[in-house]
């Protein structure tokens, strides 16, 4: 199964990702693993996951729609209040 996330940065920005084990995920980001912008940011820690999705064009195509979003609309899918 794969999740898509939205995490938070210690500067305020949200990164989106996808991942199949979403703890290891986040420990990833904290430890510099993974993508450019997690290093710079600081990622803190996760703000959403997705319910698991069968597969990982699933995933690839929620995360490319979800990075379209603007802030305000994230929020709302933060919140519970989008889908």
């Amino acid at each position: 199964m794969w999740y898509v996330y939205i995490a938070l940065a210690r500067t305020g920005r949200y990164y989106t990702g996808i991942t199949q084990n979403p703890e290891q995920r986040l420990l990833d980001h904290r430890r510099g693993k993974g993508a450019k912008f997690g290093l710079d940011q600081g990622l803190s820690h996760f703000v959403y996951i997705s319910d698991p999705l069968e597969t990982k064009s699933a995933a690839r195509k929620r995360e490319i729609q979800i990075k379209g979003w603007t802030r305000e609309k994230k929020e709302k899918l933060i919140k519970g209040e989008w889908s």
